[in-house]
């Protein structure tokens, strides 16, 4: 048995050393393979390396040979570049020199002219002194021959030029004016004929007092209350006066302010109706009279508004648009003027191609200073112009109301066509009306303001103060000076007399030959 252990494990053994010498000749044979291999790698890694060293060899020096040329090839550009300059120097040098040359021969020609100049200043100094001599000598023969000195000569002598200066310009500005008139005449008259034509509009005369019908006498008696309380009542919440008289059934309200009567008018309207008439409940009517009338204001304001295809403008204006229904000037209602301006103002507009919209604004209210101009100081077109820029109108509209009445100058074609609808609206026959002492005194104005000019032989106011007929002394005053007096009347008219519409003003020059055959 021990024989057969020791026998395994001799031959275990060498088997285990038999396999250890197999494997270990194994590693020998690859180890060998793998110097091999490691020898073969390095000797193509040197080959490559060589191979790479020669072409970095050989691109290095063909770049060095390269960057050779192009430094030999900028430095010979440079080169030429430094020839050219020095050339362009060599010339310019030459220039400067020939230059130099020339300035020193034109400063040596200066100077002799300049020789010679003062030469010639002394001659002319000389000269003129002689000059003044005989001209001294000239005039004082010439005053003596003349009879007149120099300065009484100068004077006559400018007066005739003045006066043919004046005649020339009189004929100049004539001949322009007719044919500039001419021409604006038959322009304006096709708009203003259009306007009116498609615009007519009636007028009934204002009056200032207000009448209430009753329904019975003893309805006066009611109004005028147990010792008269009721009437003064009425009197002091109103702002009116009451005039109750032998008329029957009727009843009439007087007050300076149209407004007030128009209030009370309503509100005795209804305290007749009512037939409740006291101190208290007049007071209460009045009152709420007031505001229903405040109301009723505002609504017209907006009517005209409507009515004109107008937007935006501010409730406190419509209020007073709505007032100007109760106001009038030389009888004419003027809300219905205000309407007739704003339509004639759109209708001109349109036929210049300007802004309809504005136009018709600006004619709306263009006399809105009239509802106001009791409470506030100033012309109405000035308190109207303040008051549309209060309340956010456009500038030219302010302008427009501003200069309708030519408070301002005209900027604007707008000023012009609002100018020309109030003309149109207040000429209109039948449109204002005057008192027959305004009227005669205006009358008397016009032939006063013709003869404080002289030459003035006779005028005449006709055609109901619408025009001054002036007769001249032909002798005094020639055809010109007739043309430039006209001109100077209707500007005297303008700026002193205050009336509706326009006035025309034709002066009349005659002159009469006359013989007698024997």
């Amino acid at each position: 048995m021990l024989e057969y252990i020791a026998l395994v494990l001799v031959s275990g053994g060498i088997g285990a050393f038999i396999s250890y010498l197999a494997v270990s000749r194994k590693k020998q044979m690859e180890a060998e393979r793998a110097r091999e291999e490691a020898r073969e790698i390095l000797e193509k890694a040197k080959r490559e390396s060589e191979i790479i060293l020669k072409d970095a060899q050989l691109k290095a020096k063909d770049i060095v040979y390269q960057a050779r040329a192009e430094s030999e090839r900028e430095m010979e550009k440079r080169k030429r570049k430094i020839n050219e300059e020095e050339r362009r120097l060599a010339e310019r040098e030459r220039a400067l020199d020939k230059r130099e040359n020339m300035l020193s021969f034109k400063e040596k020609e200066l100077s002799e002219r300049e020789e010679e100049l003062k030469k010639k200043e002394v001659e002319i100094i000389q000269l003129k002194d002689r000059y003044e001599e005989m001209e001294k000598r000239l005039i004082q023969e010439i005053e003596k021959a003349a009879k007149m000195t120099q300065e009484e000569a100068k004077e006559k002598l400018i007066k005739m030029i003045e006066k043919e200066a004046k005649a020339e310009a009189a004929k100049k500005l004539r001949k322009m004016e007719d044919e500039i008139k001419e021409i604006a005449d038959k322009k304006a008259k096709e708009i203003i004929a259009t306007a009116i034509q498609r615009y007519s509009g009636d007028y009934v005369a204002e009056h200032t007092v207000s009448v209430v019908s009753l329904p019975s006498e003893d309805m006066k008696g009611r109004i005028i209350g147990r010792e008269g309380r009721n009437i003064r009542a009425f009197e002091a919440a109103t702002g009116v006066n009451i005039i109750i008289d032998d008329t029957p059934e009727v009843v009439v309200i007087s007050s300076f302010n149209p407004l007030r009567r128009e209030i009370a008018k309503m509100a005795l309207e209804k305290l007749i109706k009512d037939g409740r008439i006291h101190p208290g409940r007049i007071e209460e009517v009045v009152e709420k009279t007031r505001k229903e009338f405040d109301k009723m204001l505002k609504e017209f304001g907006e009517q005209a508004q409507f009515d004109l295809n107008l937007h935006g403008i501010h409730p406190e204006l419509l209020k007073l648009i709505g007032s100007l229904k109760y106001r009038t000037s030389y009888g004419q209602n003027i809300y219905q003027h205000s309407m007739e301006v704003a339509y004639l103002a759109g209708m001109i507009a349109a036929e210049l191609g300007v802004d309809q919209g504005m136009a018709k604004r600006a004619g709306l209210l263009h006399d809105i200073g009239k509802a106001v101009d009791h409470e506030v100081e100033g012309s109405h077109a000035r308190i109207g112009a303040e008051l549309a820029r209060k309340y956010g109108e456009n500038e030219k509209v302010v302008h427009a109301i501003l200069a309708h009445h030519e408070e301002e100058p005209v900027k604007d074609v707008l000023d012009v066509i609002i100018q020309a609808a109030d003309a149109i609206s207040g000429a209109r026959p039948g449109a204002r009306r005057e008192t027959l002492e305004s009227y005669l005194r205006r009358i008397e104005e016009l032939e006063k303001i013709a003869y404080s000019f002289p030459g003035v032989e006779k005028a005449y106011a006709i055609h109901a103060g619408r025009e001054i007929r002036v007769i001249v002394e032909s002798e005094e005053v020639s055809d010109e000076e007739a043309f430039m007096l006209s001109r100077d009347i209707a500007r005297k008219i303008q700026d002193s007399l205050t009336y509706p519409g326009q006035i025309k003003v034709t002066v009349i020059r005659e002159v009469r030959a006359v013989e007698y055959a024997t």
